[in-house]
């Protein structure tokens, strides 16, 4: 590991020869990659945002992996976050942006407690956001209360849409004789966030060999990819996996070859290209799609766009991640049934009204979709078959979407040896009227910035639901046990019992068999069926 350590040999020796030429630094102030930055106190917290983890990937280094932080002189003013990377946002954003988006993103914010003594844990957030929307900026995202409560807080960004996921013949051709990954920017950009963590984390207080993971949403996924890239092998301890899927969420789609279920990425990009008058394979196309303006390469790509009919014409967007070769080999559900993936406990969990769809006209053809577990699957979500079609679909939509992936990741973790603590999130805001928790509702309790989301809306009960939630992340990314002070004992879970912790509608937490056990079951057994 002697290639983790020198990195940080070489800082501490750069920290401890400028503290011998000056006068110690300000509490402020701390030297990491590329200069001395200078961030916010508070009474109890040290606070730095924007800082740069890598190269602005503009101009030639759109679409290359990340390259090495340009060095500055004096000192960087680290008060207000970098800008969120290129997106359009859109009005019904969840967690809506707080800075204006630009190519020039690729930055990192730090929350420490100000008594961080080099032990100090550390927790690293993946925004969600579909790939093509998110960033580290949103209000809901500040790591205010990890710190209070004795952990370093790192929040990233990384590139979205085509600036994201892009290829293209030409840009094979360049990665090949660069000896450079293709295809994964985003991925690559999370990459070098953890290796900057590692690198520099300790000059916050933080301990490098104590770093857990968490992400939401495509954020979940990705803590996914981490755990499956050989490249991010060592960079973390841990991992939190909110609503990331878990078998093959995000599709299966190659750089160069075609599959059944998708064109290549290179297609892709060759279509994108020649809707905006770009032909040809060589030097030249690729140096006319990096000369296009940063609005042109966004081409009207958010969520919203991603659930309206489809365009006509050729398919310009590859809906993100590529199995590329050197960092995604295979699908997630192939890495874990492989055991090709980190060896690292895991927290990992839905929603209770999590993303699930019903393309199915009436439940006969719902429950034929099961195969030979059709009636497995009927006793299991319409027993009685009085349910409506809506309500039946839209369970088994997002139990094989979100629940059962979540379910199979504990299940696979634990085969392997490793601590596996699985969950369901039905919390509720009392000033929601929701039946269940939806998509992406559980971050501002897991993170207890519950005042920020409801405003004068928060009640007693969403606070004390919040503060409890958040006490099994802290001591989960501290030790990893989630425990938290007057609250159900959360084991570890066991396949054969099928435990969990459920994070009740009302606020409470309960300890037991998860009471989807059945539906889960069914959904398992059909997808094993055709593997």
């Amino acid at each position: 590991m002697l290639y983790r350590l020198l990195p940080r040999i070489c800082l501490l020796v750069l920290s401890l020869t400028v503290m011998a030429c000056t006068d110690a630094q300000p509490p402020n102030q701390v030297t990491v990659t590329g200069g001395t930055i200078e961030g916010s106190i508070t009474p109890q917290l040290s606070v730095f945002k924007g800082i740069p983890f890598a190269a602005p990937p503009v101009g030639a280094l759109r679409w290359r992996p990340p390259q090495p932080v340009q060095p500055w002189q004096g000192v960087k003013q680290t008060t207000d976050y970098g800008n969120d990377c290129m997106q359009l946002p859109f009005p019904s954003d969840a967690a809506p942006l707080g800075k204006t988006p630009a190519e020039d993103c690729l930055y990192a914010n730090v929350w420490a407690p100000k008594d961080a003594d080099g032990s100090t844990p550390v927790l690293v957030w993946f925004y969600g956001g579909g790939f093509v929307n998110g960033g580290s900026s949103p209000n809901v995202y500040d790591g205010s209360e990890f710190a209070h409560n004795g952990v370093i807080f790192v929040s990233f960004n990384y590139r979205l849409g085509r600036f994201g996921f892009f290829a293209h013949p030409a840009l094979t051709a360049e990665a090949k004789a660069k000896k450079e990954m293709v295809g994964n920017y985003a991925y690559m950009d999370q990459i070098a966030a953890l290796e900057w963590v590692n690198n520099n984390i300790a000059a916050f207080g933080g301990d490098p060999d104590n770093v857990t993971i968490m992400g939401e949403s495509a954020g979940g996924g990705s803590v996914l990819a981490m755990m499956q890239a050989e490249q991010a092998r060592g960079l973390f301890d841990r991992a939190i996996i909110m609503s990331g899927g878990g078998r093959s969420l995000f599709g299966d789609r190659t750089v160069t070859q075609a599959t059944e279920a998708s064109l290549s990425g290179e297609q892709y990009g060759l279509n994108y290209a020649e809707k905006h008058g770009i032909t040809g394979t060589d030097e030249n196309a690729l140096a006319a799609l990096r000369e296009l303006d940063a609005e042109t390469v966004v081409d009207g790509l958010n969520l919203a766009a991603m659930f309206n009919p489809a365009p006509t014409g050729k398919p310009t967007w590859s809906g993100a991640p590529f199995r590329d070769g050197e960092m995604i080999t295979e699908t997630i559900g192939d890495a874990l049934k492989q055991r090709n993936i980190a060896n690292v406990d895991v927290m990992v969990g839905a929603t209770s009204q999590d993303i699930g769809g019903n393309a199915f006209q009436n439940k006969d053809e719902l429950f034929a979709s099961f195969g030979e577990y059709a009636d497995q699957a009927r006793a299991a979500y319409d027993p009685d078959g009085k349910a409506p079609l809506q309500m039946v679909g839209y369970a088994a939509g997002q139990d094989r979407t979100m629940q059962e992936p979540a379910r199979y990741i504990a299940e696979q973790l634990t085969a392997m040896g490793q601590q596996a603590y699985y969950y369901r999130f039905g919390t509720v805001a009392q000033s929601n009227d929701s039946p269940g928790a939806p998509h992406a509702s559980d971050i501002p309790f897991f993170f207890d910035t519950v005042a920020e989301k409801y405003g004068n809306a928060l009640t007693e009960q969403d606070q004390t639901a919040a503060t409890t939630i958040h006490q099994y992340i802290v001591s989960f990314a501290k030790n990893g046990k989630p425990v938290s002070d007057g609250a159900a004992q959360w084991l570890a879970f066991e396949p054969e019992k099928s435990n969990m912790l459920n994070m009740t509608h009302d606020g409470e937490m309960q300890h037991g068999t998860d009471p989807w056990k059945a539906r889960l079951d069914a959904v398992k057994a059909a997808v094993d069926s055709n593997n």
